[in-house]
């Protein structure tokens, strides 16, 4: 949604926000801090479970990188001018 179509929803809600209590704001908005946290906490989980634990092995690196530069093979050849 572009920030036009979001200023129009948030102003309509708003006018239907405008009839709660003050009490009932002060849940609503404790509410709404309480969501943010959580989504931000798992957003940050997520980005460390993409880099963490996503490759599994019973390798060790030792043989992993052993087993790398085996596989290399060099077949570029030089040409002359």
């Amino acid at each position: 949604m572009n920030t036009s179509n979001n200023t129009v929803v948030l102003d309509n809600y708003l006018g239907l926000l405008k009839g709660l209590s003050r009490e009932n704001k002060i849940k609503l908005v404790a509410r709404l801090t309480r969501d943010i946290a959580e989504e931000t906490d798992k957003k940050g989980e997520e980005v460390v479970d993409k880099f963490f634990g996503a490759f599994k092995s019973n390798k060790s690196t030792d043989e992993m990188i052993a087993e790398i530069r085996k596989s290399r093979n060099f077949n570029r050849t030089i040409e002359p001018f």
